[in-house]
């Protein structure tokens, strides 16, 4: 698979700074790609895991998806627990991570499972929660997983995030931070705050919010059909998420 690979790391990178994030360049560096729908720029995750995490550390993203967070960790020498609930997703995580590279020598651990119950992980195990969850259903990634919180109308998502959050504060050891990406929406033309809903679900269970950073949106270009409904129904793109950190 190496030999495929021109680039393994991002050129002329540099740690984040402030706490808005924009990547341009969703970043195309080792085995990364933008072919699984929703998953994250590959910056994310690097930024999060230099700064909150060292070599050796355990890291886990419990939603694993595309594999983008498993392939830095593994690059920059982390070891991670990447779990999904979809099969699909996890033969693409085998995939994406199964290269050889000089200096990466993190360990890949991938496993099918919920987030909301992590039994196979112990209490305090963990380093570092680096994740993408899925913004309720917005973005379905099956079609009859019933254990797919991307298939959940807002209300019941948000319950299930309730027991995501205690689950990583249960796994994570006291200290440590928890890095979560979550998106708005829309319903009848008006905002729902889902982000900051989900923010209050970690915080009730019990961390405390280190960092709330605005990350820019590149693909909501104002062209065809959301150019045409955003004038007739007077409404504004959504052109940003939010990236949580808290600390336990």
């Amino acid at each position: 698979m190496d030999k495929q690979i021109k680039h393994w790391e991002p050129d002329n990178f540099e740690l984040e700074m402030t706490t808005h994030w924009s990547f341009p360049k969703r970043g195309s560096w080792a085995t990364h790609d933008a072919k699984w729908r929703g998953n994250w720029s590959p910056y994310i995750p690097r930024n999060i895991i230099l700064r909150y995490s060292k070599e050796g550390d355990l890291v886990l993203d419990q939603f694993a998806g595309g594999g983008t967070t498993l392939v830095e960790a593994k690059l920059l020498n982390r070891n991670i627990i990447g779990v999904d609930i979809n099969d699909i997703a996890i033969e693409r995580c085998i995939n994406k991570t199964s290269f050889v590279h000089e200096g990466a020598k993190g360990q890949v651990y991938i496993k099918k499972g919920d987030a909301r119950s992590l039994s196979f992980i112990d209490n305090e195990s963990i380093d570092l929660i680096c994740t993408h969850p899925p913004y309720a259903n917005i973005i379905k990634y099956s079609e009859d997983i019933k254990e797919d919180i991307s298939r959940l109308k807002i209300e019941d998502f948000l319950e299930e995030m309730r027991k995501v959050a205690s689950e990583s504060y249960r796994v994570l050891k006291t200290g440590k931070y928890c890095a979560v990406l979550m998106g708005d929406t829309r319903k009848h033309g008006c905002m729902i705050p889902l982000a900051f809903n989900v923010m209050q679900k970690f915080i009730d269970e019990g961390f405390t919010l280190k960092e709330t950073i605005i990350k820019e949106q590149h693909n909501c270009k104002a062209t065809g059909y959301w150019k045409t409904n955003s004038i007739k129904y007077n409404f504004l793109l959504i052109a940003h998420e939010y990236l949580f950190v808290f600390r336990k």
